[in-house]
């Protein structure tokens, strides 16, 4: 198994603890367009993770699908309905 450095270490300990973040941000907005934004944004920090673990053809593949066209169904989706959620 390859020892990774401990600066790459931290970038994935970092880019992981974003995610969290924003998933939790995902979870918690009321305003979906925003919700969609953060989960971009998690899917940016996933990817940034794959890219730290040396797999460059997931990262590709995750970007187009986790910020591109999943956000795009999403907005499409919510552009049909209201954009605030109700409680």
């Amino acid at each position: 198994m390859i020892e990774l450095p401990l600066v790459i270490e931290l970038l994935l300990a970092f880019s992981l603890t974003l995610a969290l973040i924003f998933a939790y941000l995902t979870v918690m907005e009321k305003d979906l367009i925003r919700a969609v934004v953060f989960s971009a944004g998690q899917s940016i920090a996933f990817a940034y993770a794959y890219y730290l673990l040396f797999a460059p053809d997931i990262v590709l593949a995750y970007i187009a699908v986790g910020v591109g066209i999943y956000s795009m169904i999403l907005i499409f989706a919510i552009s049909k309905t209201e954009r605030y959620e109700k409680v």
